[in-house]
């Protein structure tokens, strides 16, 4: 079938750039484009399970989709996660500089009822570089993401199958109580720890705390890590 004929349900992030852009593509190129974009927190919408069509895309979706909404997908439900398959989960980018990691990419996988664990279609990755932080790293990551997105859409638009990939899920997913350990500076840490730890935390407003003798201060955005070590 061509695009043309094809039924999709898109999930994603409300408010996003990056989101908008995917959104567009497939209203472009499929006959049919149901969409719901959410925040961190917001509820999925009931009606949603009364969507029946060909796939189901989540493009930074914030919502783990219910097995009973995945097997509407006549062909297949799709997510796009951005991380490779060494990051699955929660902080996948701040994890990767945290391990420094010398590549970093996205993954486009079969949506499965647990986070990450699906099945994986295709990934792309790129170079990470000495000055990356959070910031660029997911400007980079997302360019990337959109990439992958384009080539996984004309090939489903082109009739052709999904690739399948030879690469697996490397670990468990990460979870959100993981990311907020990893963003807990103590006294007792040596200097190289304290700026992993920064720089794989540090993006606007969020920023890692320090804990010491009871109290928990939380670091000034924008601070020089290399003149506070």
């Amino acid at each position: 079938m061509s695009g043309k004929e094809l039924s999709v349900l898109f999930l994603g992030a409300r408010d996003s750039e990056q989101c908008s852009k995917a959104l567009s593509y497939c209203r472009s190129n499929f006959a049919n484009c149901v969409e719901y974009l959410g925040q961190w927190g917001d509820p999925l919408a009931e009606d949603i399970g009364l969507w029946e069509g060909d796939y189901i895309i989540s493009y930074l979706s914030r919502w783990i989709i219910p097995e009973r909404i995945l097997v509407k997908a006549k062909f297949a439900a799709i997510n796009f996660h951005p991380g490779t398959p060494e990051y699955p989960g929660v902080g996948c980018n701040n994890f990767a500089l945290y391990e420094q990691a010398q590549q970093y990419g996205v993954t486009c996988h079969h949506m499965a009822s647990a986070v990450d664990t699906g099945s994986i279609i295709a990934v792309r990755r790129f170079d990470i570089i000495e000055t990356d932080d959070v910031a660029s790293l997911l400007n980079r990551t997302y360019d990337c993401q959109l990439q992958l997105f384009h080539q996984i859409v004309d090939t489903i638009t082109s009739g052709d199958a999904l690739p399948i990939s030879s690469e697996r899920w490397v670990r468990k997913p990460f979870t959100r109580q993981q990311l907020n350990e990893l963003g807990m500076i103590t006294t007792d840490m040596a200097r190289e720890e304290v700026a992993k730890r920064i720089r794989a935390t540090s993006y606007g407003q969020w920023q890692p705390t320090i804990e010491h003798q009871g109290f928990t201060f939380r670091l000034i955005s924008g601070v020089d890590v290399k003149a506070t070590l």
